[in-house]
């Protein structure tokens, strides 16, 4: 789970961690009213959307030489004209697709006088089964960039979880950034309420592009991105309120009522599988036959009749899907439970797409009979090879 800028800066201001005063808003009046609460003359406006690269990105009504997602206000009345003209408005960027997000949130935040900035984040490593730390002088830019062009600027530290975070670690950091004084042992005491927010929280990620050492000597975190361990979710109510299921596509959302793995592609096969690595490979063999898949969808191993259903619906949910392969390997999943699913659910929707369904493993023979009694044009298939040849067959038979 992903949250905005401001709530990610609030969870970290309870860590005792720098960050610049700002205020979040949903109108205009709102960022006028949080302007006015800070000390100027000058102001921060920006755009609230869970992607990168807000700075850089365009808003598609407003033209190509409008402003991004980032601005620089030097008035309360640059504030109210850039707030006006981000709130409800599409952004692009390199991170949104061509489709961009629309931006209901702003973040008014004060100027800060920046005399360096870098780059800190944390995620886990599961290759080696520690948090790592990657730190570089080069913060304010892609990481990514970074990374490809100049890879000696990059540094990372692991910390072994049952070790937790260590005095080395903090000196670790300090020398990367090559920091030295009071600012080293600031940099020292933010990478550890850093890993403490990180590990309390259950962070999957936490990035902080750019921190910046200010004209006083000071360490901020001037922005951030945070994301969830959504299986942890259960130990962090707080946290789960923060959720903002508009920045989410609409069929993740219901998948995740059903606690469905759901993700949307850009395809035209919909397919549905038990087990994700069974669901990867036949997402490769759709591509293999010509075609592409339109999602990832793993119902689990033990779903029920209405998971089932409901998996099914969501993917018909989908206009640009153009058929479908269900392809179920039962153990504790029973291949008779599945097909009863698909059957409810193809009736319940008016099945008008091929539909492909390949069934092995536990009651696999009651399960067949299920779909060949069901009255519905299902086609059956004995192997994933065969699946795959019959569905693309049959999308391009119906176009």
């Amino acid at each position: 789970m992903n949250i905005h800028e401001y709530q990610a800066k609030e969870l970290l201001a309870k860590y005792g961690i720098g960050i610049p005063t700002g205020h979040a808003a949903q109108t205009v009046e709102e960022a006028v009213a949080g302007a006015e609460k800070l000390p100027g003359p000058l102001y921060v406006v920006k755009a609230q959307i869970h992607a990168g690269g807000r700075g850089k990105g365009k808003f598609t009504e407003l033209g190509a030489d409008a402003k991004g997602g980032v601005r620089l206000a030097k008035s309360i009345d640059d504030v109210r004209k850039d707030a006006g003209e981000m709130l409800g408005n599409t952004l692009v960027t390199i991170q949104t697709g061509d489709a961009g997000k629309q931006v209901n949130r702003l973040y008014v935040t004060d100027g800060v006088d920046i005399e360096a900035e870098y780059y800190l984040s944390m995620l886990v490593d599961r290759k080696s089964g520690r948090v790592a730390m990657i730190v570089s002088t080069e913060g304010g830019m892609d990481i990514e960039t970074v990374a490809h062009d100049t890879p000696e600027r990059i540094t990372t530290i692991t910390i072994d979880p049952a070790q937790g975070f260590q005095p080395h670690h903090g000196r670790a950091v300090a020398f990367a950034l090559k920091l030295t004084g009071d600012l080293n042992k600031q940099a020292a005491k933010l990478a550890s309420q850093l890993y403490t927010a990180f590990m309390d929280l259950d962070c999957a990620m936490l990035e902080i592009n750019p921190l910046v050492e200010t004209k006083d000597g000071k360490l901020l975190v001037l922005d951030t991105k945070m994301s969830f361990d959504s299986n942890a979710l259960y130990r962090h109510p707080d946290v789960e309120k923060l959720r903002d299921e508009t920045e989410e596509d609409p069929m993740e959302v219901e998948a995740s009522k059903y606690d469905l793995a759901y993700i949307k592609l850009d395809g035209d096969i919909g397919c549905m599988v038990n087990g994700a690595g069974l669901a990867m490979a036949t997402m490769d063999i759709i591509k293999l036959n010509g075609m592409f898949p339109a999602n990832f969808l793993d119902v689990g191993g033990g779903a029920s009749k209405e998971k089932v259903t409901a998996a099914f619906k969501i993917i018909l949910s989908d206009p640009a899907v153009k058929g479908i392969l269900v392809n179920i390997f039962g153990g504790i999943m029973k291949c008779d439970i599945i097909a009863e699913g698909i059957v409810a659910a193809a009736k319940e929707v008016n099945l008008s797409v091929p539909l492909v369904v390949r069934l092995e493993g536990t009651n696999v023979a009651e399960g067949k009979a299920i779909l060949a009694n069901s009255g519905l044009p299902i086609v059956s298939a004995d192997n994933l090879g065969d699946a795959a040849e019959k569905i693309v067959a049959q999308v391009k038979q119906a176009a």
